[in-house]
């Protein structure tokens, strides 16, 4: 019986979201317990991969953020690079309406960070409140059942696809630091070879994960976030081998369920720790935590639902099928739960413990009001769509 409940659970499009609610979650719990002591101090504890005095050395937080989210990249490339040659991504009239909805979603909570912490040293993170957390957010749409359109669901993984495409490029560009051009010299090495095998369509996947390995060591030793040799990789996996057979699906489908219930809740446990002793309204109104908040609530429905709204009206593109204006809405909420993508990327923009305090603050009360609205304005909208129905069949 209790296996066949975990079985149901884990089969449920919103079982990701909730396991990485209940991390997150727990790490409230720890962070602000007896055991918090132990929580700060194995995040920190050293870990070295070493030969000859010549390796690795970092603390566990870093082995997570640089380590496993490349993994989460990867996967997230391998999402990319399917939808692009077959998917959603593949014929631009689908992607228009998302895509632009995306790009403004990114845009305006920016700007609003941007607005609230300008000529403060907290003006780095502007690009926090810019990310969606797909897991969390379809997890939400999911508890919808058959109650949302179909269509919606399409709109916001397109969305939020576009939208962790965007955040890549950010890091990639405004995340860098102590660039050493030397060891981008070497990454061309295994980024050849990955590029010859996907060319040939190599069958085996060792190879291209030890090349992919090696190539993660080098992005980081260069001062490039690693993670970005994780979407490197995965846009080197063939979609096809020389037999007919496809090593990106294979892998995307093994590789999926460790991401999802593994290596993103261990992230979320590890990173939302806010320690609340001491916290007051007056430090919820704070520039930095009020910016990255009022970014993911305010920006994410303005930027999703005002370009939406402007391109429908406009003629521009067609509203979803089968969806209402009250739907649009609540997906622009649901685009406003940032959670992981907002925490890494606020990871990296401070290294202070006490501003990362204050960004975590920001992203779980911005991710938490904007998951309660995007639920309500669905279930309003799901209501709505079923009286209007019942009505026309009268």
């Amino acid at each position: 019986m209790l296996l066949r409940t975990i079985d149901r659970f884990f089969r449920h499009e919103a079982s990701g979201g909730i396991l990485l609610m209940l991390s997150a979650v727990a790490a409230l719990i720890v962070a602000n317990s007896s055991l918090s002591g132990f929580y700060d101090s194995f995040l920190g504890a050293k870990l070295a991969v070493t030969l000859n005095g010549e390796g690795l050395q970092k603390p566990l937080i870093l082995w997570i953020n640089d380590g496993l989210m490349a993994v989460f990249f990867f996967l997230i490339g391998l999402e990319l690079k399917r939808e692009m040659m077959e998917g959603k991504l593949k014929n631009p009239k689908d992607v228009m309406l998302p895509g632009m909805a995306a790009v403004g979603g990114m845009a305006i909570p920016a700007v609003i960070y941007a607005a609230l912490n300008w000529g403060q040293p907290s003006l780095s993170g502007w690009a926090i409140p810019a990310a969606t957390d797909i897991a969390f957010a379809l997890g939400i749409l999911a508890l919808m059942g058959t109650r949302a359109p179909a269509s919606l669901k399409v709109f916001l993984l397109t969305l939020a696809i576009l939208d962790d495409l965007g955040a890549i490029v950010i890091i990639a560009l405004f995340y860098t630091a102590d660039l050493k051009i030397d060891y981008l010299y070497m990454a061309l090495l295994p980024l050849g070879a990955l590029i010859w095998l996907n060319l040939r369509g190599q069958h085996r996947i060792a190879p291209m994960i030890l090349l992919g390995t090696i190539l993660w060591v080098l992005v980081l030793k260069s001062g490039v976030h690693a993670t970005l040799a994780g979407v490197i990789t995965a846009f080197c996996i063939p979609l096809t081998d020389k037999w007919g057979k496809s090593p990106l699906h294979a892998l995307e489908h093994g590789l999926a369920p460790y991401v999802l219930y593994l290596i993103v809740p261990i992230f979320a446990f590890a990173n939302a720790g806010v320690v609340l002793t001491g916290i007051t309204l007056a430090d919820l109104a704070a520039p930095l935590p009020m910016g990255i908040a009022l970014g993911l609530i305010a920006g994410k429905q303005l930027g999703v639902f005002g370009v939406t709204f402007f391109m429908v009206k406009s003629g521009i593109a067609r509203m979803p099928g089968g969806a209402n204006w009250m739907h649009i809405y609540g997906i622009s909420c649901l685009a406003g739960i940032g959670f992981t993508m907002s925490l890494f990327i606020g990871g990296l923009s401070f290294d202070d413990a006490a501003l990362m305090n204050q960004v975590r603050l920001g992203v779980l009360s911005g991710s938490l009001i904007s998951a309660l609205l995007g639920y309500a304005a669905l279930t309003l909208a799901s209501r709505r769509s079923a009286e209007t129905s019942v009505q026309a069949a009268g």
